[in-house]
């Protein structure tokens, strides 16, 4: 194929976005006015009409989130280390441990049983994460939670749209935390989205993002200023317009690709599950991953590793010596992350991109 180098990922920003951002530029009120509420709104009928609340990033989701739920020093989290250091960050932001879990092979997402051995008498939550668009086995992790009395806060922040057996997720836990940045499903520049069914809960989430107040100067809770714009919002609510074509064209490009790469292991997709496919992910067996990435980048085909460490071995996770815990045995959130390399699947992929993109992967890959 001729022509520009094919990205990993292709941000949209079109005239809609540019004309709303430029409309509340001139409005005057740029800053948690009515295009904050009527993304709220509108984003609740994504999750089955819970309540939304808009803050400036998906990271600020989480920690708000964990604060709202009074996590703090002494508790324990458990989250999968095969994910965005984020999802852990956050944990520890409120003080508490993250006690990180295995994955499923398949799914990439917290395994239940993994989930289960990890309890301790400090569990107080399990933080799930939508991997790559594709739900976590909710349905056994709801379980579990309710058994040993502990909450669940979903990160959703590639899923956008995602559901299991027809519960969109986002809507399983006492809350789900979204991501807007630019390379989602979705975005509003920046920013990020909480959803709970509890509306107490996302009362002190509102305080929470607004130094703790309601009313100006009227304080009622020590709250931090993690507010959305109306810019970022007006963005998100065009992108919002869009995104179920957006998804429905990710699954089928995702399903163009399944049926004509034939050399790596396509992403499996688990029964009743709705994968939105933020990334489709591959595993490239027999350590010819990176050999694989270097092919493909010599043909013009952009491809990315999420994440090639785990967060447990990141520095800010390793024992005071410097070393891996040894505590944390997680052997398929090993193998994901010395195998997986995500494809380029975007909306906006013509035709022959893709299969410019299926031939280029089985013709490298048929060499190694």
């Amino acid at each position: 194929m001729n022509g520009k180098p094919i990205p990993p990922a292709r941000p949209v920003i079109g005239e809609a976005e540019i004309e709303a951002a430029v409309r509340v530029l001139r409005s005057g009120m740029v800053v948690q006015g009515p295009e904050v509420k009527a993304f709220e709104d509108e984003f609740s009928t994504l999750v089955d009409g819970r309540h939304s609340v808009a803050v400036n990033s998906g990271t600020s989701a989480l920690h708000l989130a964990l604060i709202a739920m009074g996590v703090g020093p002494g508790d324990e989290v458990i989250v999968p280390s095969f994910s965005f250091a984020a999802s852990a960050n956050a944990v520890r932001l409120v003080g508490a441990e993250p006690v990180f879990a295995d994955i499923e092979a398949g799914s990439f997402c917290l395994d239940p049983d993994a989930a289960a051995a990890a309890i301790t008498p400090r569990t107080v939550a399990i933080m799930p994460v939508h991997l790559y668009g594709h739900p976590a086995a909710m349905d056994r992790i709801m379980a579990l939670a309710e058994r040993h009395g502990l909450a669940v806060l979903e990160d959703a922040c590639q899923a956008h749209g995602a559901a299991l057996n027809g519960t969109p997720v986002g809507a399983f836990g006492i809350a789900g935390t979204f991501s807007f940045y630019p390379t989602k499903n979705m975005h509003s520049l920046e920013g990020g989205m909480i959803t709970t069914a509890d509306a107490e809960f996302a009362r002190t989430l509102r305080l929470l993002r607004n130094q703790g107040m309601e009313q100006r100067y009227a304080n009622e809770i020590v709250g931090a200023n993690m507010r959305l714009t109306d810019v970022a919002a007006a963005v998100g609510r065009e992108q919002f317009k869009q995104l179920p074509q957006w998804t429905e064209q990710r699954q089928s490009n995702a399903k163009f690709l399944d049926s004509r790469i034939t050399t790596v292991v396509t992403p499996p997709v688990a029964d009743n599950a709705k994968h939105v496919y933020h990334q489709y992910t591959v595993r490239v067996e027999g350590g010819h991953r990176d050999a694989l990435q270097a092919g493909l980048t010599e043909k013009g085909i952009g491809s990315a590793v999420y994440y090639p460490t785990p967060i447990h071995r990141l520095k800010p996770y390793l024992t005071a010596e410097g070393k891996v815990n040894t505590a944390w045995d997680l052997p398929e959130t090993e193998k994901a992350a010395a195998e997986v390399l995500s494809l380029p699947v975007f909306p906006s992929l013509t035709a022959e991109e893709l299969e410019y993109i299926a031939d280029g992967v089985n013709t490298v890959a048929g060499r190694l």
